[in-house]
């Protein structure tokens, strides 16, 4: 004769085999054993426990989820993707990130959500790769002043223009441009009734999309051609390694005081902090320090980037640990 623990077996076996193997739900099983949803649910969870039941995860992905972990962890941001191209050709990891970035909007987009968007490059190429799903009330907002003429595909107007085309919401244009000849001139186009009204709009983003600018000739303020070599070696004598927004960061993660900054026309590092989702799109030796800088300061809460960079994100920060 069987004894009770054995019979308990044989229930937890079979309700376990109803749930993983036949596709039954759980109220399906409990109205077939005439118990309730709660009990099959905590039976569930002992078959699990004692071994009853393994699940095992064929991942393909093992290698990037663990980086993913990694970084998550070791920086405290709330979620990191990260893509392990093959080959080594930019534009092709660009493509990649890209769509990436235009996956992870459909998924965290909401209704009525105001949608900061950042210039460059790559932002551009999310808006590129973007398809269209429905979402009401879509708005997207740039989150700095124009680049000028030369960087018109890709500053933060146009990018927001091509998102907000794309999913067939509202969009804002920022007229005027990311850097002034001085501070009073800043105030006063910062006060004009239109562009008051898009930054108002831009520091009430509930979320942004942005990336992360490194401090050198190619760097995007510089190929804009509104920072001259002079500006950026400046900048870098004070100790800056990345450009977030219309501000600097030194390599511990914290804000570079520098006066030019006054003349900047858009969101600071601090008001970007303020928009709850802010997902940062960067990859590229060249970016790792601003990439560890931006992590170190936690002023993202999401990074996309590529294997190789994240691992020399890793390394990078145990090379360099913080004062």
């Amino acid at each position: 004769m069987a004894d009770l623990t054995e019979e308990r077996t044989r229930l937890l076996v079979k309700i376990s085999r109803l749930y993983y193997v036949d596709g039954l739900n759980q109220q399906e099983i409990a109205s077939r054993l005439g118990v309730s949803r709660p009990q099959v649910s905590r039976m569930l969870s002992t078959a699990r426990a004692e071994g009853i039941v393994q699940i095992t995860i064929k991942d393909p992905y093992s290698e990037e989820h663990h980086y993913e972990r990694a970084i998550a962890e070791t920086f405290g941001i709330h979620d990191v993707i990260v893509l392990n191209v093959p080959g080594t050709d930019p534009v092709i990891t660009n493509l990649h990130l890209a769509r990436a970035g235009a996956a992870l909007l459909e998924t965290v987009l909401n209704d009525h959500d105001i949608v900061g968007v950042m210039a460059g490059r790559t932002i551009a190429a999310v808006g590129n790769e973007i398809g269209y799903f429905s979402r009401k009330g879509l708005q997207f907002v740039p989150l700095v002043g124009g680049w000028g003429s030369e960087g018109a595909p890709w500053h933060a107007n146009s990018n927001a223009r091509v998102l907000a085309e794309k999913l067939k919401s509202k969009y804002w244009i920022l007229n005027a441009p990311a850097i002034v000849a001085s501070a009073q001139a800043r105030d006063v186009l910062a006060k004009e009734p239109e562009i008051a009204e898009v930054l108002h709009l831009a520091r009430h983003s509930t979320v942004a999309l942005v990336g992360i600018g490194q401090v050198s000739e190619r760097a995007t303020v510089v190929q804009s051609g509104y920072f001259s070599r002079e500006n950026i070696e400046a900048v870098k004598r004070l100790g800056a390694v990345a450009n977030l927004c219309t501000s600097f960061l030194d390599a511990q993660g914290n804000v570079v005081a520098y006066s030019d900054e006054e003349r900047m026309i858009g969101l600071s590092a601090q008001e970007l902090r303020q928009i709850p989702n802010v997902i940062a799109i960067a990859d590229g030796e060249e970016k790792v320090p601003a990439i560890t800088a931006c992590l170190r300061g936690r002023w993202i809460d999401v990074l996309i980037t590529d294997l190789t960079t994240a691992k020399q994100v890793l390394e990078w920060h145990h090379r360099h640990p913080l004062s």
